[in-house]
């Protein structure tokens, strides 16, 4: 590595991307974020520290922060951790490079229903692409927590040398080939965390919840496996995994969206109070979308598309899921 280069930079200055460069400051002598508030920037290398969306968590002063896109071409690797809807935008405007690309959103691009994965490849056909996802809290990851996550890649040489560089003692990776699967759990398992919060919101007790959780669970299989998931991917720890953790807490963004959906709150009136994004609500439409023209009955995903919308009270959608014909359990 030469002096003027990063062994890896993060594109993305929110609590995840944060937490992200917390981790790599781990395990790395240099580490450059990319964030576009000015803030954020002042803040990590003067105060080291994210105020503006991870404050209380002190940062290393390994870590540079910047507001220069241009100079993460000086970066061996990079994650992208901006929200979903952002990606092309971001890996359009990239300098020219062709180091691996990890991306670390979860969610649908909604102009196109394509897959982040489908996104980068199209708009970086170059650069080797690489999915992280799973069971992942942005302040317990910055604190040093154990966690474990789904590595995705097509490529099993360039997926061993990528957790290699971003492993540490409590961050551990688990290499996957199915790109598709890993990202199919993280993007619906956002929108079923909505309904687990809608659950709670509305006081409708644990049981209904853990019905929710299975029942929604079925319905990711379905949806995945109908764009080519493997069935194992979405039982591990991006589909599964990461659903359990995002329906039972409300440090989950998706989970207290739908919290307030669950207490009659609009849509509109509870994201725009929000300074972080709830991917879920920007992925139901496009997954609900997706899954019609592919035939797949999702019944949980097309509840929440009613309420974001605003076309129905949470009693009528709950009755409705309720009153659906009996069936024998399964996918």
């Amino acid at each position: 590595m030469s002096a003027g280069t990063y062994p890896i930079g993060i594109i993305g200055g929110g609590a995840w991307g944060t937490a992200l460069t917390a981790v790599m400051a781990q395990i790395h002598e240099r580490v450059l974020l990319w964030a576009r508030e000015e803030d954020v920037v002042r803040s990590v290398n003067v105060q080291h520290e994210n105020t503006l969306f991870l404050a209380g968590t002190p940062l290393s002063p390994k870590i540079e922060a910047t507001a220069d896109l241009a100079r993460m071409a000086t970066c061996e690797a990079l994650m992208i951790v901006t929200p979903a809807q952002h990606v092309r935008a971001i890996l359009s405007a990239l300098p020219d490079t062709q180091v691996p690309l990890i991306l670390c959103a979860k969610g649908i691009e909604a102009n196109t229903q394509m897959l982040l994965s489908d996104v980068a490849a199209q708009v970086r056909p170059h650069n080797p692409l690489a999915v992280l996802s799973g069971p992942t809290f942005a302040h317990e990851v910055a604190a040093g927590k154990p966690t474990a996550v789904t590595l995705a890649t097509a490529s099993p040489a360039i997926g061993s040398a990528l957790m290699r560089s971003i492993a540490t003692p409590s961050f551990r990776p688990y290499w996957s080939d199915d790109v598709v699967g890993a990202e199919i759990g993280g993007a619906v398992k956002n929108v079923l965390a909505i309904a687990c919060g809608v659950v709670d919101g509305a006081g409708l007790g644990l049981n209904a919840r853990a019905a929710l959780i299975a029942r929604g669970f079925a319905e990711m299989q379905r949806y995945g496996l109908a764009r080519g998931a493997k069935a194992e991917t979405l039982a591990g720890l991006s589909g599964l995994g990461d659903l359990v953790l995002t329906c039972s807490s409300e440090n989950s963004r998706n989970f207290s969206l739908g919290r307030g959906l669950g207490q009659e709150q609009k849509a509109d009136s509870l994201l725009a109070d929000r300074k972080t994004i709830a991917e879920g609500a920007f992925t139901a439409p496009v997954l609900l979308k997706s899954a019609t023209a592919l035939a797949v009955e999702m019944p949980i995903v097309s509840a929440v598309c009613t309420l974001l919308a605003g076309t129905a009270t949470v009693e009528a959608v709950v009755t409705d899921l309720l009153a659906r014909p009996l069936k024998s359990e399964s996918w």
